[in-house]
């Protein structure tokens, strides 16, 4: 039985306020732009990054932009970079009824969305490659926003950038962005005003409302100001579990004839109780046991996990002449976790057996990043160039604390768990009341690209180099055992590394229609430590820093624009260094390496059918392990083939009625590296429909949505952290219904 709870929260009176204030402001008509002597006249659009340029427009039938944003290189068309990338829109996120960053990127076949280790963090396998949430971009600038989960209602849009990207955006903080990066953009003011309330419900009871509201002001409309807020509360799809998030943020911005400037705030808190886990197989387990019930529920009654965050960035863009334009940015998180687990271990057993324990954890995070940039436009004969240079920074303080309950192993079964009360907590890391500081992460990177035009533009080469230097240090914890103190804690290790990384894509218009592009770009991660012992080992180098690892990347592909049908088809192969034993010694000798297909079909190619999908053919390798037994297997949790299908269909004759459809397929992968623990692949099938009408002269849209609409069982996600082959079950046949009205 599912028990509902609603409860008035302080989002919640905001809400109310804005849905009364709504009323009163779309009775208010927006002046008309004025030409001034001193401005001139100006064209107000949505600019997420206070570029000129403003936001990529859409492509035929809305669903993904025409381009995006390629790092420091700006905004770009898609037939004009030699990257690939894809942005999905706003109108996407609302039609599909998404709700985080995961459930955007479900509809790009080169993706597929995984958690964190033991936590409830969205991570992203982006070439085989993970990407965890927490290195994820906000508009430019790394780890900004919510750490394990951010609402959609936070972002206009969703920016895809496939591949290594440390010229393009510098090392991510936390080693991730190898395969890919994820930029997210803010809503901004548009020209016209808008004043929007959904309100939905979905499987379990869990209800919804939010709120978006945005004006223009001035005899020039040159200032800015978009309102978000949301609050979501009740039991999920999955049996006891409940949810509740709410969240506000404003967005502001105001711009000149060559000075635009623009403003983000917002908070989110996220509230979960008995969130089902991860399923870690067990040593000795021979076989993946079969998906138990899709809406089952193994989480122990007393578990839950708390996340807070305050976050802000501030970006601003001065064109000093004609050619030339500077950009500042600045960024700032604060955030607090608490949480208490109790993952599950399979047993060798094989018949679903498991233990569990007792993990709490409390964590703060300190986050303050910037980034300066010249952009300049120069001509020598008959080639143009665009030139960029940069500075960024970048600064992560953890605070962190853990306790766990050993001693007090807990037996239960994945088919027909068993519940307990909580046990106490016997060993503690630091103090879970006030957590001290942990670690610290610091990046520092200088940046010099150019983009020559020749050919009357048709020839497009880019090439520049970064040079990143990656700090970190870190304390070990004070541990208690039982009551006594077994570390005072306070060692501190440290690590200061540099790397130049270079850069070298080239994009050739073939016609119109089509573009021919290539690159090579390299992706940076921190080096591992060498431990002191592995097994019965003495590691004779032990507590040896091994030098950045630098990930090459060489990709070709076709890209094809046919003005209602776009899609693109990428041959890529990365390899990524790796760490490994040498007799005694520990070495970065080793490799991995991920080759793959991918294509991406997208557009409208007939009025009223609208297509999105593709597919992806990986072969992700253990290369060079050191181990025999590991050699040239796949790496953990990436299937040979995926591929995503979706299709929207407006209904002739039935006005406003929209019909559709995706396809998900995931193939088989591995849960160890041996590859001995294989986990079957999946399919599933999602349908919605919407309806678009007039109700007194304001525009309604009802949603309803069906995700698995076959109710299948399966294990949809296979590992997420280096390493790691713990599993994540699919969730079950889920309803959603939202109803919006504009204003």
């Amino acid at each position: 039985m599912h028990s509902r709870h609603y409860a008035l929260t302080p989002i919640a009176g905001a809400l109310a306020c804005l849905l009364s204030s709504a009323t009163v402001w779309a009775q208010t008509a927006p002046a008309a732009p004025v030409a001034t002597p001193e401005l001139g006249t100006i064209t107000v659009e949505a600019s997420a990054d206070a570029s000129a340029e403003g936001l990529s427009k859409p492509y035929a039938g809305g669903q993904v932009a025409r381009g995006g944003r390629a790092g420091i290189l700006g905004t770009r068309d898609n037939m004009e970079t030699p990257f690939s990338i894809t942005s999905y829109t706003n109108e996407l996120i609302q039609d599909r009824q998404a709700r985080s960053v995961g459930d955007v990127l479900q509809n790009d076949p080169t993706v597929r969305v995984s958690r964190g280790f033991g936590n409830f963090q969205e991570a992203y396998f982006v070439r085989g490659f993970t990407l965890s949430s927490d290195d994820v971009a906000y508009n430019g600038l790394y780890s900004l926003l919510p750490r394990q989960y951010i609402a959609t209602e936070l972002f206009e849009r969703v920016e895809l950038l496939r591949g290594a990207s440390t010229f393009l955006m510098g090392a991510s903080p936390n080693g991730g962005g190898l395969g890919g990066n994820i930029n997210l953009l803010p809503k901004r003011a548009g020209s016209e005003p808008l004043s929007r309330v959904t309100a939905g419900v979905a499987s379990g009871g869990q209800a919804s409302i939010a709120a978006d509201v945005s004006r223009r002001f001035g005899p020039d409309q040159s200032t800015g100001i978009r309102v978000n807020a949301a609050h979501r509360a009740g039991d999920t799809s999955i049996d006891q579990e409940h949810s509740r998030l709410d969240l506000l943020s404003v967005g502001m911005d105001w711009r000149s004839r060559d000075v635009r400037l623009s403003g983000d705030i917002g908070w989110q808190e996220n509230r979960l109780k008995r969130t089902r886990t991860n399923v870690t197989p067990g040593t000795g387990l021979t076989a993946i046991p079969s998906a138990p019930d899709a809406s089952s529920n193994w989480a122990q009654p007393w578990s839950y996990s708390d996340e807070r965050d305050l976050f802000g960035t501030l970006r601003g863009e001065w064109d000093i002449n004609s050619n030339l334009t500077a950009w500042a940015a600045y960024g700032l998180r604060r955030s607090s976790e608490n949480n208490s687990l109790a993952n599950i271990t399979l047993a060798a057993t094989g018949n679903g057996a498991a233990t569990t324990s007792r993990f709490d954890n409390a964590r703060k995070d300190r986050v303050s990043t910037g980034e300066i940039g010249l952009r300049g436009r120069l001509q020598t004969g008959s080639v143009g160039h665009e030139i960029v240079a940069s500075y960024s920074a970048f600064d992560l303080k953890v605070y962190n604390a853990y306790g766990m309950s050993l001693g007090n192993t807990l037996n239960t079964n994945l088919y027909n768990p068993s519940y307990y009360a909580s046990t106490p907590l016997t060993y503690l890391g630091n103090d879970l009341s006030n957590p001290a500081y942990n670690r610290g992460t610091r990046l520092n990177s200088f940046a010099l690209g150019d983009t020559l035009s020749m050919m009357d533009g048709r020839l497009l080469v880019t090439a520049g180099v970064r040079h990143q230097t990656i700090e970190t240090d870190s304390l070990t914890y004070r541990v208690v055992n039982n009551g006594v103190v077994t570390s005072p804690g306070g060692v501190r290790t440290a690590y200061d590394q540099s790397r130049t990384s270079p850069v070298l894509g080239a994009v050739f218009k073939l016609t119109p229609q089509v573009s021919l592009y290539g690159n090579y770009i390299e992706g940076l991660a921190q080096g591992d430590t060498a431990p002191a012992r592995s097994g019965n080992t003495v590691i004779v180098n032990a507590g040896e820093q091994m030098s950045p690892y630098v990930t090459k990347q060489k990709e070709v592909g076709v890209k094809y624009d046919g003005g209602k049908l776009g899609g693109g088809l990428a041959f890529f192969s990365t390899d990524k260094p790796r760490s490994l034993i040498d007799g005694n010694r520990f070495t970065s000798e080793g490799k991995d390496r991920h080759q793959g297909l991918e294509l991406n079909l997208f557009g409208e190619p007939v009025r009223g059918l609208r297509l999105l999908g593709g597919a992806t053919w990986l072969d992700a390798k253990q290369d060079s392990t050191g181990n025999a037994t590991t050699d040239g297997k796949r790496v953990i949790g990436v299937p040979r083939f995926q591929a995503t299908m979706g299709a929207e269909w407006d209904v002739p004759g039935v006005k406003g009625l929209t019909l559709d459809g995706r396809l998900v397929h995931t193939g088989a992968s591995y849960a160890n590296d041996v590859n001995s623990l294989r986990v079957a692949g999946w399919n599933r099938l999602d349908l919605g429909v919407r309806y678009m009408t007039e109700v007194q002269g304001k525009l309604l849209t009802l949603r309803l949505r069906v995700d698995n609409v076959t109710d299948r069982n399966y294990w949809a996600s296979v590992g997420g952290y280096p390493g790691s082959g713990y599993m994540t079950l699919g969730a079950p046949r889920t309803f959603s219904l939202s109803a919006s009205m504009d204003f």
